[in-house]
Parts: structure tokens; C-alpha cells; sequence
């Protein structure tokens, strides 16, 4: 296949794209850095400068294309949410899927089917509320961006094109996303959960990110959006408690919320609430995850140690 891929540098989308390579698809490559793109994959792909936003001679690289996979975006958790930051966070979310969508949708020949990212943080805080795809959104900074995020991606559907939306919330690897800042505390001895402990953790080990992304590229009755989410989420105490037994820490220091709030602001409920996401499409349409349980998922990520 020919697979358009922005943001393909990043956590999700190296891996997404080593993958591609391996299984024989030619990959272009929508990136800000070209250079720095075309050295970390060896020149096994086509990288193309873009800015995510404005019409230009990448678009040209999507003829004969047969799916854009769309996971860029200015990072949610690496500071706080000033009005600055959340218009960033916004607008790179919003834009680079417009652009996207209205490239192809001036194709002669459109691409199959188009694949976004987004998030669980489209249900809001739900308490101990069970969430999959059928539930409605949420209120609050991230379920607002999480909704406009995908109606932007929708636009593709109606120029023909099959639309994924790939709610993701904690991808687990260890060279990014939460579980390195997670770790060190732990790896310090000063490990613990952050109060109240009982909000719940919705996780992913991020191969299955990558499997369900395969699927939903390959199987044409994989449309909508998709909890891309472990089977088994957990309560903060339990997920901290895992984790201290796999790194042989003890899991003892909680982290009071009013000490996360003043350092982080907003961005501190990103940790102090959470959803129980159920990954219902993923599971009716017969996806196996390789890790389903957080134990097995962390010994894997960690068993080199």
C-alpha cells in the first residue's frame, strides 16, 4: 500500500511506521523537519516538508495514495494549559486534519480510507462510569478539543473516504508518553499514586496501538471511532502498585492533588480524574490485544531491566 503518514516521527508514529516498512508498504512522510525525518528511518521513506496547515507541493504526494494516517499534534502534557498553550494544542490538532481532508478531497482519485488520532479525553471525568464508543462526549478542555478534532476528520467522509478516529488516552512504552516520568519516582524509591487513587487508568500497550491501526487500515468494515484502550483498566493505587512490583519498588509516596494543581494548573486533571473506556469496537470486531492485563503489558516493556 501507499500510506501518507503525518506525524510519523513521534511516539505512536515511528514505531507505526517501522512496522509499514517491514511489512512492504511505501510510506510518505509529512513532517516539519524533512532532514532529521529521512535520517531516523535510514531514506526507507519519503519524507515531504510540510506545516501541517497551509496548501503546498505535499499535496502532490498524495496522488495514488491509499490511506492518510493523520497522529500530529503540539503535545497535550508537556506544560501547562495557558490560553497560549491550549489555542497550540488546539489549532495543530484541528488544522493539519482540515488540510489533510481537504487535500484528498481534491483527488481524482481519493485515498480508501483516512485515520486520525484522538482521544478518551472525549468523554470528560466519568467518575466510575463504564464509557465506549457509543457514549456521549464529555465536557470540559480536552472532550471540546476531542470532539472538533473529529468532526475535522469527518470532513473526509464526505468526499467517500472510510473515517477512523482513534480515541487513545495512556500509550505505555518506554521511550515516551507517561510511563518514563512515571518510572523515575519509583526508580528513586518515592514512587506512589497520585490522590485519590480510585480515579481510573485506561491504558494501552503501544503495540496494540499499532495493531489496531493495522486493522482498521486493512479492514474495510472498521469505520467511526475506536477506543484504542486495553480491555482492563485499573484504579491509579492499582496501576502504581503494578508497577512498583515489576521495577521491585515499593509504591508509597501518594502525590497529593493540591500539590499538582499548583504546579501544573488544569493540566493536573489530566491525572487527578480519569475514564473507565471500554474498548467495544475494538473487541466486537475481533481484535486480540497482545497485552490485555497492565502486569504482562509492563513486564514486556521493562524485561530487559
Amino acid at each position: 500500500m501507499n500510506i501518507i503518514v503525518a506525524g510519523g516521527t513521534g511516539f505512536l508514529g515511528r514505531p507505526l511506521c517501522e512496522s509499514f516498512l517491514k511489512d512492504g508498504h511505501r510510506i510518505i512522510l509529512l513532517t516539519r523537519r524533512k532532514h532529521e525525518a529521512s535520517q531516523l528511518f535510514g531514506g526507507s521513506v519519503i519524507a515531504v516538508e510540510w506545516n501541517g496547515r497551509d496548501p503546498g507541493d505535499w499535496e502532490s504526494h498524495l496522488e495514488g495514495a491509499d490511506a492518510v494516517i493523520n497522529l500530529g499534534g503540539t503535545p497535550i502534557a508537556d506544560a501547562r494549559w495557558t490560553a497560549h498553550r491550549k489555542r497550540l494544542i488546539t489549532t495543530s490538532r484541528i488544522m493539519s486534519t482540515q488540510a489533510l481532508a481537504q487535500a484528498c478531497s481534491r483527488l481524482a482519485v481519493k485515498p480508501t480510507v483516512f485515520i486520525s488520532a484522538s482521544g478518551i479525553g472525549y468523554y470528560g471525568a466519568r467518575g466510575d462510569q463504564s464509557v465506549d464508543e457509543v457514549s456521549t462526549p464529555g465536557t470540559g478542555f480536552l472532550a471540546d478539543l476531542c470532539v472538533q478534532w473529529e468532526s475535522a476528520a469527518h470532513g473526509a467522509m464526505s468526499h467517500g473516504m472510510r473515517v477512523v478516529c482513534l480515541r487513545t488516552g495512556m500509550v505505555l512504552g518506554r521511550d515516551g508518553g507517561a510511563l518514563p516520568r512515571m518510572t523515575l519516582g519509583f526508580r528513586l524509591y518515592m514512587g506512589g499514586p497520585v490522590m485519590p487513587g480510585t480515579q481510573w487508568i485506561s491504558w494501552i500497550h503501544r503495540d496494540d496501538v499499532v495493531g489496531l491501526i493495522q486493522k482498521a487500515l486493512t479492514k474495510d468494515t472498521v469505520t467511526g471511532p475506536i477506543n484504542a484502550m486495553a480491555p482492563n483498566p485499573v484504579r491509579m493505587t492499582e496501576f502504581c502498585r503494578t508497577l512498583g512490583a515489576v521495577l521491585h519498588r515499593p509504591s508509597w509516596l501518594p502525590v497529593p492533588e493540591l500539590m499538582l494543581k499548583l504546579g501544573l494548573g488544569e493540566l493536573s486533571s489530566l491525572l487527578t480524574t480519569g475514564q473507565r473506556v471500554v474498548p467495544s469496537a475494538a473487541q466486537h470486531g475481533g481484535y486480540r490485544f497482545h497485552y490485555p492485563d497492565l502486569e504482562r503489558a509492563l513486564w514486556a516493556i521493562f524485561r530487559l531491566e
